[in-house]
């Protein structure tokens, strides 16, 4: 059958009539931490030999061997296979027929609809399916303020506004940059802006940042020296390019809301994910210069840079920082208009 992520917490109460639950999705980390707990939840602890086992990529035979396998303490065994997939299907439509005593845990990556792992957990009365995506917005907002009052410490709504649109979409990697937040801060502490850039931020990323909201504005010299200090902190040649298409395709998105009637402002605010607030500023005053025929011809001269720093041999870094300063430029006769 189809879980929910809602059902999970009482999955971890009570897995019912359930033998097998497959846990899967393009997020690994929440896959992981998910199993984990559920793992935790039925068998109580991970290092008791006769309550858990731990497989990674097993045969069929050693699934089913262990899968029908007694628990000499009592409780209900748990067998937890990693990076699961089709070729257990067979085994695992046998075996769960079986294993009365047992919950399979299953864990894998994204899988399509065609899959047959899949297809067997969500049809299957004895299995569960249960997809693990990336959050986003609200639902990442409430899980890091989860995270961070389990570790109890506070954290600025400005320092959460940052974190949501920072801290990458893995949960295991959002778990990560909240433990080394809660260990800076300790205990009973609060975690502030300039905590989360000091030890979450790319100083590189950071300043590429920098340079695309300056650049957009027509501030020229500004967008210039954040460009260079972004290459000299190591950000790449084509990875500053693509984040400036990427800027620029979010103006697009705000020039096409407001060309059906919306304000530049409310066109901001609609845009997902929406920007962080201390750059709403900026963008909207790029906001105010840019319309689609000029974002469509930067749009084209990025493509164009992009090419010439794989295929031409010159200077990669030459040709995105002048890449960068074309936008500025460009914005800035806008603004004299």
């Amino acid at each position: 059958m189809k879980l929910d992520a809602r059902d999970f917490t009482g999955l971890c109460k009570d897995a019912g009539r359930l033998r097998a639950i497959l846990i899967y999705g393009p997020d690994a980390g929440l896959v992981r931490e998910r199993g984990e707990t559920l793992a935790r939840a039925v068998a109580g602890a991970l290092d008791d030999p006769f309550r858990f086992t731990e497989l990674t990529k097993p045969d069929a035979g050693t699934l089913a061997l262990e899968a029908t396998a007694l628990s000499f303490t009592g409780g209900r065994r748990v067998v937890r296979v990693r990076e699961a997939g089709d070729t257990l299907t067979a085994t695992l439509t046998a075996t769960c027929k079986d294993a009365e005593g047992s919950l399979i845990i299953l864990e894998a990556g994204e899988l399509t609809p065609r899959s047959k792992l899949r297809s067997w957990a969500e049809k299957d009365a004895r299995a569960g399916a249960l997809a693990c995506y990336a959050e986003e917005g609200a639902a990442l907002k409430t899980t890091l303020r989860s995270l961070f009052e389990s570790e109890k410490v506070a954290v600025a709504n400005d320092a959460l506004d940052w974190l949501v649109q920072h801290a990458g979409a893995d949960r295991g990697m959002v778990r990560a940059e909240v433990e080394k937040l809660s260990l800076l801060v300790g205990e009973g502490g609060t975690v502030d802006l300039d905590a989360v850039q000091l030890v979450a931020g790319d100083q590189a990323d950071l300043s590429i940042e920098d340079a695309l909201f300056a650049a957009t504005r027509g501030a020229v010299a500004e967008a210039d020296r954040a460009t260079a200090a972004a290459l000299a902190e190591g950000a790449s040649a084509v990875g500053l390019i693509r984040a400036a298409h990427g800027h620029m395709d979010k103006l697009a998105r705000i020039a096409a809301a407001r060309e059906t009637g919306l304000s530049a402002q409310d066109a901001v605010k609609a845009l997902r994910p929406p920007i962080f607030f201390r750059r709403e500023r900026a963008m909207l005053d790029a906001a105010e210069l840019w319309r689609a025929a000029a974002i469509s011809v930067i749009q084209l001269a990025l493509r164009d840079a992009e090419m010439q720093c794989k295929r031409t041999g010159l200077p990669a870094e030459a040709i995105a920082h002048a890449a960068v300063l074309a936008i500025a430029r460009r914005a800035a006769r806008l603004k004299n208009r």
